[in-house]
C-alpha cells in the first residue's frame, strides 16, 4: 500500500469527522482503548500535555510546542484538522511524519482496523502516540479534537492539562449551553495533575472547580498570572511580530514577542506563559529566557504553524483566519474594524453544521461578500449562504469554489482594498 493509496483508505473508508460531521463522531472511547491495546499503549511511554478548548488550543499548542523544541527537548506535536497535507496532524520539532511511516502502520495494522471499524480520528491518534513513543519524544504537545471527556486523546495521563476557554459550538454533540460544553471539556481533568484554564468566565469557572476539587488536581487560572497590560504590531526588517506586554507574577511588566499576530493570541500566550511557570514548578523541564523568547518569536518558522491571521498578499492585503464559531469570529471582525483599508471585501464559506445566523450576524454590513463553499461534504451551499446572509444585511456575488471568489475578489480590489478570506478552517485550507 503506498501513501496515495493509505490516503485514499484513511479518507473514504473511514468515518471522518471533519468531512461527513456528527456520523462520524463515536460517542465513546472503546475504540481507543481497543488500539491502545493493541498497540502495547504508545501513550504511557512518552510525557505529555494535553489541551482541550473551543477556540485557541491550536495556537497554545503550537506556541508550547515552538517554545520546548526550542529549548533542544524533541518535542512531539499533535493537531486537527490539517490544512493541506494530512501529516501537518502529527510532527516532532516541527517536521511532519514521513509517508512511509503512515503507510507502513496503517498496512501493518489494516487487518485489526477492520475488525474494529475505527473513525478516522481514532486511527489518526492511534498512529500519533504510537509514532511519539516509538520516536522516545521527550515530551508530546497534543490538542484535543472534539469536547474532551469522549475525545480520543483523552487516554493520556499528562503532567499538565490546559482548558482555554469555553464558547458555543458543537452544541449538537457537546451540549447547548456553555456549562453544559465545560463539563465536556473538563473531563481532561485527571486525577492529581495540575489544571491551567486560560480565561476566567463566569458559569463555566464553577463547573472548572468543582471537577478539579473532585479530582484533587490544581486548578491554575493563567489570567490571575498574567494580566494584559497593552500590544502592538511592529515590523522589525519585513517581519511583522505582536509584542504583547503582561503584568506578571509580582506585578512586573514583561514584554514578548511574537510571529502569531491575531489579537486573541494576546490570551493564547497568557495560558501559555502560565502552563510553562508549571511545567518548570514540577522540576521536570527547563526553559531559559533566550529559549521561550526566541521560541514564541519564530512559532511559525518552528511548526509550520498557519492560518491563524495569516496574510497573504499585501497590495492589496490579504488575510485569512480559521475562526468559525461565534467567538472567534467576534474577534476576527474585532480586528478587521481596526485596520484602515479602502473597501473591505469578504471571501465566505461555511460548513452546514455551524449557527450560520449567529456566526453571520456579526459580520460589517458595509463590506462586499464573495459567498462560496469549501471543499468538503458538509459545505454549506453557498447559495443558501448568500441568503441567509442577506437576511442579516450581507450582499454579495455567489461562487461555486473558494478559488474562484478569491480570483474575483483579487480582480475587484483596488491596491488599498483589504481581502479577508474566511468563515471556515476548509475556506482557508483552500487558499494558504
Amino acid at each position: 500500500m503506498n501513501y496515495k493509496e493509505t490516503l485514499g483508505y484513511l479518507f473514504n473508508q473511514l468515518p471522518m469527522f471533519h468531512r461527513i460531521g456528527p456520523a462520524a463522531y463515536k460517542a465513546n472511547l472503546d475504540n481507543t482503548l481497543a488500539l491502545s491495546r493493541h498497540l502495547g499503549e504508545p501513550e504511557k511511554k512518552f510525557r505529555s500535555i494535553h489541551i482541550a478548548g473551543t477556540n485557541g488550543k491550536g495556537s497554545v499548542a503550537n506556541m508550547l510546542a515552538s517554545v520546548l523544541q526550542q529549548q533542544g527537548y524533541k518535542t512531539g506535536l499533535a493537531t486537527s484538522p490539517h490544512l493541506k497535507d494530512f501529516r501537518e496532524r502529527i510532527r516532532i520539532n516541527g517536521e511532519m511524519i514521513s509517508k512511509t511511516a503512515v503507510s507502513e502502520f496503517i498496512q501493518k495494522h489494516r487487518g485489526f482496523f477492520e475488525q474494529l471499524n475505527p473513525s478516522f480520528f481514532e486511527i489518526t491518534i492511534a498512529l500519533t502516540f504510537e509514532f511519539f513513543a516509538r520516536e522516545q519524544v521527550d515530551i508530546a504537545v497534543i490538542e484535543t479534537g472534539l469536547g474532551g471527556r469522549l475525545d480520543s486523546t483523552n487516554i493520556l495521563t499528562p503532567e499538565i492539562s490546559i482548558i482555554t476557554n469555553i464558547g458555543m459550538d458543537h452544541m449538537n454533540l457537546l451540549g447547548d449551553t456553555l456549562e453544559k460544553i465545560a463539563a465536556e471539556k473538563a473531563g481532561i481533568i485527571k486525577e492529581g495533575i495540575p489544571i491551567v484554564v486560560g480565561k476566567h468566565q463566569p458559569g463555566v469557572q464553577e463547573v472548572f472547580e468543582a471537577v478539579a476539587r473532585e479530582k484533587n488536581a490544581p486548578l491554575h487560572m493563567a489570567s490571575d498570572s498574567y494580566a494584559f497590560f497593552s500590544a502592538d504590531t511592529k515590523d522589525p526588517g519585513g517581519h511583522l511580530v505582536q509584542e504583547i506586554i503582561f503584568k506578571g507574577p509580582g506585578g512586573a511588566l514583561n514584554t514578548y514577542a511574537t510571529d502569531l499576530l491575531g489579537v486573541y493570541q494576546r490570551e493564547n500566550l497568557a495560558t501559555v506563559l502560565a502552563a510553562l511557570d508549571l511545567l518548570q514548578q514540577q522540576g521536570l523541564f527547563r526553559v531559559t529566557e533566550q529559549a521561550l523568547r526566541q521560541g514564541l518569536l519564530q512559532v511559525k518558522e518552528n511548526t509550520g504553524f498557519k492560518g491563524r491571521w495569516y496574510q497573504m498578499g499585501k497590495r492589496p492585503r490579504i488575510i485569512c483566519d480559521t475562526g468559525h464559531n461565534s467567538d472567534g469570529i467576534k474577534m476576527v471582525t474585532s480586528q478587521l474594524s481596526s485596520l484602515g483599508y479602502a473597501k473591505l471585501r469578504i471571501v465566505l464559506g461555511m460548513v452546514d453544521d455551524k449557527d450560520v445566523k449567529g456566526v453571520l450576524s456579526l459580520f460589517p454590513q458595509d463590506a462586499t461578500y464573495y459567498f462560496c463553499k469549501p471543499g468538503v461534504p458538509r459545505g454549506l451551499d453557498p447559495q443558501k449562504l448568500a441568503a441567509a446572509a442577506a437576511l442579516e444585511g450581507l450582499r454579495g456575488e455567489v461562487f461555486t469554489s473558494v478559488e474562484a471568489a478569491l480570483r474575483a475578489a483579487k480582480k475587484d480590489a483596488s491596491r488599498n482594498d483589504l481581502i479577508f478570506v474566511g468563515g471556515s478552517t476548509f475556506v482557508v485550507a483552500e487558499v494558504v
